[in-house]
């Protein structure tokens, strides 16, 4: 993989992310960097299902595919905020 594909994925997990802490419902207390790798995961597995289910191959924009990621970084956001939440602190 180029640095460029590495800097793009990076850009659109943080675009999905906040996208996600957008939907989500209450408040998501996870860093930056958590919020980006749930935003990367949720590209890939939103193509995937587009892809699978063939509503990724249109002219243009494909929107249904977006909103399908943005509905799998919300759910992300939502069960990383759960799990960073209830870390317990050792000290």
């Amino acid at each position: 993989m180029a640095v460029s594909g590495i800097i793009s994925a990076i850009v659109i997990g943080l675009i999905l992310g906040l996208l996600g802490k957008l939907v989500a419902p209450g408040k998501q207390p996870i860093p930056i960097w958590l919020t980006i790798i749930v935003g990367i995961i949720a590209a890939f597995v939103g193509t995937a299902i587009a892809r699978g289910l063939g509503y990724a191959n249109t002219k243009g924009i494909d929107w249904l595919e977006i909103i399908t990621q943005v509905v799998l970084a919300a759910i992300g956001v939502s069960i990383a905020a759960g799990m960073y939440g209830k870390r317990k602190v050792k000290g």
